[in-house]
């Protein structure tokens, strides 16, 4: 099942005619990325808001560039970067690093109470995802895209929690 949801694939291209444009970042530290993530959202509060996007859709990918960016510095090898590309439906999200030979890899049978479901969190918030090489760096991709009059957007699936008798 991990290797299906968070399979090799081209990293898709974006169109940047949105307001947001290319939004790029290098953290090194999880008080970088938090410093990041705030001044990206005060961006997309100050103007950089698509036509399209609804709250929710700003909270998706507040979510979706946390739970990346972090993983980027956690499991990943320096430098991180990290860019957020406009589109006309929502927004590309590549997240960069130097562990080329390190695919992506979803907790298998772990307890929830332990962490580690964030790639689950992130393909269920997103439109596509996945991740590539190119060179001597990772790519881990996400697409978010609005939902503003979408029917066929559900709400992330996670596993279920072992171990708690639930």
């Amino acid at each position: 099942m991990s290797e299906t949801l968070w399979a090799c694939r081209p990293l898709p291209q974006a169109d940047t005619q949105s307001a947001l444009g290319r939004w790029e970042g290098a953290p090194a530290t999880v008080a970088e990325l938090t410093a990041l993530r705030l001044r990206l959202y005060a961006a997309l509060l100050d103007g950089a808001r698509p036509a399209g996007a609804t709250d929710d859709d700003i909270e998706r990918l507040m979510l979706v560039f946390e739970e990346l960016v972090s993983n980027g510095l956690r499991h990943g090898r320096p430098p991180v970067r990290v860019t957020v590309e406009g589109t006309d439906s929502g927004w590309l999200l590549d997240v960069t690093d130097a562990a080329v030979e390190r695919p992506p890899a979803p907790a298998v049978g772990r307890d929830a109470a332990y962490g580690g479901l964030g790639l689950y969190l992130i393909a269920g918030l997103c439109t596509a995802h996945g991740w590539m090489t190119d060179h001597d760096r990772r790519h881990v991709w996400a697409r978010i895209d609005f939902t503003a009059g979408s029917d066929d957007y559900a709400a992330p699936r996670l596993p279920k929690p072992r171990g708690h008798g639930h």
